[in-house]
Formats: structure tokens, C-alpha cells, sequence
């Protein structure tokens, strides 16, 4: 069973950057499939940008261009490099990797995921 522990939340204004950090362990080999979910106050779960473990990356409309997904293989670790930072980004942030034998993973389908305990990200105006 996969852990993960995610690093990395806080406050910034509006513009702001932040780096979030996701520490994998407890798999073998690369997971077929990691993401970053976020979660606004009221408001579902969304998937802001996936990887492969070819690390081909997929991302959010409302992300895209603005958040960079990567891994290193070799640490185990996940990151979302996250710029130009708007108050509607706010939300907690979930690092999620796919469980050995799911074939699917489309960005933002929420089954069949191991989770971290979150990450809180604050954009003030």
C-alpha cells in the first residue's frame, strides 16, 4: 500500500508562487499514474494535473500554462510548481497515486487512488 505525504502549502498574494512536494513510498517501481487533486471550501474534489510514468502530463484548463507537474524517478517524490497564483486556486491541495491494477486514469476521476493528508494553499486578493 502506497504512502504519500504531501509538503510545500501556504499563503501568498495573488502572483505569488509555491512549490508543493509529494514524498512517495511503499511502491514498486513508478506508479503508472500520479496527480495533484484540489479542494476548494464547498466545493468537489478537481484534478489539476496528472503524470504518466513516462512523464507525459496533462493538465486543468484552468491551470494550464500557469502549474508544472514533475517527478524524479530516482527520489520518489512528486512536485506542482505553481505561478501566477489566483485567489480561486485556493483549496487544499492532494497528492494521489494510482493503486497497481487501475488501467484508467483520466484527470479528475477520483477512484482508485492512494491519497496524501493534504496541503492547505492560500491565495489572497
Amino acid at each position: 500500500q502506497g504512502h504519500l505525504v504531501e509538503s510545500g502549502g501556504g499563503s501568498v498574494e495573488t502572483g505569488g508562487s509555491l512549490r508543493l512536494s509529494c514524498a512517495t513510498s511503499g511502491y514498486l517501481g513508478t506508479p503508472f499514474c500520479m496527480e495533484w487533486f484540489r479542494q476548494a471550501p464547498g466545493k468537489e474534489r478537481e484534478g489539476v494535473a496528472k503524470i504518466l510514468a513516462d512523464d507525459r502530463t496533462h493538465y486543468a484548463d484552468s491551470v494550464r500554462g500557469r502549474f508544472t507537474i514533475s517527478q524524479d524517478k530516482t527520489k520518489n517524490m512528486l512536485y506542482l510548481e505553481m505561478t501566477n497564483l489566483k485567489p480561486e486556486d485556493s483549496g487544499i491541495y492532494y497528492c494521489a497515486s494510482k493503486r497497481p491494477g487501475w488501467q484508467s486514469c483520466q484527470l479528475g476521476d477520483v477512484e482508485g487512488f492512494n491519497w496524501g493528508q493534504g496541503t492547505q494553499v492560500t491565495v489572497s486578493s
